[in-house]
């Protein structure tokens, strides 16, 4: 078997001192919570409370 470098390394290294941080996370999930919202209001007020319910397509 062969040596490499990474074979002595630390295990607990993650590549630096940075902590996690889930903003980026959090931005992603408001902006799919955003994008629900918007579809349940067009499909409530646009499509349900309007004259005749109409299919799209």
């Amino acid at each position: 078997m062969s040596r490499t470098e990474t074979a002595g390394a630390p295990v607990d290294d993650a590549g630096g001192d940075e902590e996690f941080d889930p903003v980026g996370t959090l931005a992603l999930i408001a902006v799919y919570f955003a994008i629900l919202v918007i579809a349940w209001v067009y499909i409530y007020y646009i499509e349900f409370l309007g004259r005749d319910l109409v299919v799209v397509g």
